[in-house]
């Protein structure tokens, strides 16, 4: 008999914002599989087992937790965010395929949760009220060069533009060449906003202008939005900015 895999989306960081079906699939698991510092998130119980791992080892997490599963075992995969936006839900579907006979045949139930990139946009107003668009800046599953050719084909669509994985001690440089790459696209007026830590208590939200986004105010848990020609911004005082982008196309905006 086999078991269960629910690979679970955690949200941004919040408590509040874990969904009740994350919440509750969390409490019938018996294993768990992920980065320790998304598994530190969780309140398990004492008999409920934690498997951590570093956050490169997604391949092999997957793994592992579907050959606790087809043994009988009700596992849980979690990831931050959503597990379907660059995180495990792919991973898992991965290692299915690559995987024996018998792990097509698990209960797989992917449970969804809210995405750096909604969390960073609601606290911000509505940048993604038009087309958007979600990249990895990481280079570590595909090369630079596409990345490059990818953001230079949304930003002359159109499209308000996410940026996840933005930089990284290893990656130091990535953000500054992108904003770099798209100030020759963009106006310098365009929008572009730093969300670090949407939810949490180190929530820092940040609202510039392309002409002088400042890549070394991004770090590995910050998603940027930068936004369309069409993005704007309200002015509000104290209150802080609101940015958002209308949900029609001005016609002489059209390319």
């Amino acid at each position: 008999m086999t078991g269960r895999i629910a690979v679970i989306g955690l949200g941004p960081g919040s408590p509040e914002q874990v969904t009740p079906e994350a919440a509750r699939l969390v409490a019938e698991g018996q294993e768990f599989f992920g980065y320790a510092p998304y598994l530190d998130r969780l309140n398990l119980r004492p008999d409920q087992v934690s498997n951590a791992s570093d956050n490169r080892e997604e391949l092999d997490r997957a793994s592992a937790a579907l050959k606790r599963a087809a043994e009988g075992k009700n596992v849980c995969v979690v990831s931050g965010g959503d597990p379907g936006v660059f995180a495990m839900a792919a991973a898992v579907c991965e290692a299915i395929e690559a995987g024996p006979a018998e792990w097509r045949d698990i209960d797989l139930v992917v449970v969804p949760g809210v995405t750096a990139m909604l969390a960073v946009a609601a606290r911000i107003g509505a940048p993604l009220g038009h087309d958007f668009c979600a990249i990895s800046l990481s280079d570590n599953l595909k090369p630079w060069e596409v990345i490059e050719a990818r953001l230079e084909a949304v930003a002359r669509a159109g499209f308000v533009i996410a940026l996840y994985n933005p930089i990284s001690r290893a990656r130091p440089w990535q953000l500054g060449k992108a904003f770099e790459n798209l100030r020759r696209i963009l106006p310098g007026t365009t929008p572009v906003i730093l969300g670090r830590a949407a939810g949490r208590p180190d929530e820092r939200m940040a609202v510039m202008r392309l002409a002088e986004a400042d890549a070394a105010r991004a770090d590995m848990a910050t998603c940027v939005i930068i936004g369309s020609p069409e993005t704007r911004i309200i002015e509000r005082g104290e209150r802080g900015p609101l940015v958002y982008t209308p949900r029609f196309l001005v016609a002489e905006a059209v390319r």
